[in-house]
Order: structure tokens, then C-alpha cells, then sequence
């Protein structure tokens, strides 16, 4: 439980929320009065002084809900609905953090940006000073420019790739998903719930199936696991939690017993590495 409490003494938090969590699970369309508590949430997290970096799916989601597609069947109609997507996303994130008074920005990334030291630092100084400004970071991966042998995949591993370029000390991943378990609990009826991983050991990652609960969604149990095996790495905490109400957001940074807390085991690390040997 120290480690728990510890939480609350984070400075620099990174959090990710998947497309299923944003939309109406019916529809695709965005769900507003939950994105409304998002921003209030963040907000209140940097408005105690911390640094907030928010990674946000749903770009391609919004995108063809608002052209009214029923399924994507060729690239360039995903990174054309990313395109639509994405400015009906941030135009929404705007007006929410703005009732709060918190100006926001947006940072598209992409896996060959990584690759480049040059780019890397550049990305890493444009976080810097928009933490120095007071904004808040909304990052996502640039799909509308992506093709599929130079995508990060999915933003588990994106956000945990942030995590360790800012040195951020906690990652949140808002799942729909509880956390971990020892099997997938919707198949397995006597999963039981893992409240902390101290290691993250190859049984606990031969647990991981690479499937998620929702269509909306791409990153399943496995991508989480290798995000918590980055962030960890880098130095950083990691929690997997409920994205159901976002209003848990306050309880994650207070300390409760609440999602898999993966502790960190930070050393050497080199996250160029890890980039040239993503699939």
C-alpha cells in the first residue's frame, strides 16, 4: 500500500484513454457527458501542479461515425476518417478544458518521428515548454500519414513510449477493462483479480490475450503489459484501470486500491532499442 500512497507525490503523469471509452458503444459517436469529466479530472490534476500529458484515441472512430460508415475496408479510408476525426476530437477536448480555464495542445506522433534523434529531442523540447506555458499535451498517433511497417500499432505502447521520452513517473491506462486478471474474465468466470505486479514476470505475460472487449478499441491485455514493461523500464509507475467513469481518476492520484499497479524497476534503458524492434 506505500506505493499507493505514494502516487499522490507523481509530478509528471501520462494518460490513456482508448477510442471505447469516449464513444457510445451503439453508436461510435462521441460520448459527451463523459469527455465533460475527463477534462474536469485532468484539469484538476494539473491544476495541483503536475504536469498532465493526455493520449487519446478515437480519431478514426469519430471520423467514420460522422460519415456515417459502417466499416473501413482500405487504409486510405481510415487515415481519411483520422483526418475528419481528429478535428472533431480536439475541437471537442477544446471546449470542455476550456470551460475550465486549461488551454490545451495537440501533437501528432509518428514512429519514424521516434526513430530520429533529431526529431525525437525536438518532440521531447515541445513538451518541455508546453509544460513551462501550463498547457496540456493531447497526443495521438498520426494515422492520416502512417502505414501499417511504421505504426506504433496502438496507443498502450504510444503513450508508454511518451512516458519514457518526458521521464514521466506514472503512466494511467483507462481501460474497459478492470485491470489484470489471471485469465481473460470474460471467457473465465474464477479469474481473479491482480491488484499489484511487483515483477512482471513470463508467466504473468504468457496471461495477456492480444484480443480487447470492444470494436472500437485496437490494444489489448498483451500491448498493456508490454506499455507497463516500458514505462517500468524508464522508472515510471503504471496502473491499468475502469475507464467506466473517469471521476476514478482522482481516487488512482489519492492513493486507492483501485486497477493493477505495475511498480517501476527502472535501468539501463534505451529507448531506441525498443523502437527498431517493434514488429
Amino acid at each position: 500500500m506505500e506505493t499507493r500512497r505514494n502516487l499522490a507525490h507523481k509530478q509528471r503523469i501520462v494518460i490513456k484513454i482508448g477510442s471505447s471509452s469516449l464513444v457510445h458503444a451503439e453508436t461510435g459517436r462521441l460520448n459527451l457527458p463523459k469527455i465533460e469529466i475527463l477534462a474536469r479530472e485532468v484539469t484538476d490534476i494539473h491544476n495541483q501542479g503536475k504536469d498532465v500529458i493526455l493520449v487519446s484515441s478515437g480519431a478514426i472512430s469519430v471520423g467514420k461515425s460522422a460519415m456515417g460508415l459502417k466499416d473501413l475496408h482500405s487504409l486510405k479510408q481510415k487515415q481519411a476518417c483520422a483526418a475528419i476525426g481528429q478535428v472533431r476530437l480536439m475541437m471537442i477536448y477544446q471546449k470542455f478544458f476550456a470551460e475550465y480555464g486549461q488551454t490545451t495542445a495537440q501533437l501528432l506522433l509518428t514512429k519514424e518521428t521516434m526513430l530520429s534523434s533529431e526529431s525525437r529531442t525536438n518532440a521531447r523540447n515541445t513538451f518541455e515548454e508546453l509544460f513551462a506555458l501550463g498547457a496540456i499535451p493531447i497526443v495521438n498517433e498520426n494515422d492520416t500519414v502512417e502505414t501499417y511497417d511504421i505504426r506504433f500499432g496502438d496507443n498502450d505502447r504510444l503513450s508508454a513510449i511518451v512516458t519514457a521520452l518526458i521521464h514521466a513517473d506514472l503512466l494511467i491506462l483507462l481501460s474497459d477493462i478492470r485491470g489484470l486478471y489471471t485469465d481473460d474474465p470474460k471467457q473465465n468466470p474464477d479469474a481473479e483479480f491482480i491488484s499489484e505486479v511487483d515483477i512482471l514476470d513470463d508467466r504473468m505475460l504468457q496471461m495477456a490475450k492480444d484480443t480487447t472487449g470492444s470494436r472500437f478499441g485496437t490494444g489489448g491485455m498483451a500491448t498493456k503489459l508490454a506499455a507497463a514493461q516500458i514505462a517500468g523500464a524508464s522508472g515510471a509507475e503504471m496502473i491499468i484501470a475502469d475507464a467506466s467513469d473517469f471521476r476514478i481518476l482522482h481516487r488512482l492520484i489519492e492513493g486507492e486500491d483501485e486497477g493493477t499497479l505495475f511498480r517501476a524497476h527502472p535501468h539501463e534503458y534505451h529507448l531506441m532499442d525498443y523502437l527498431e524492434q517493434m514488429p
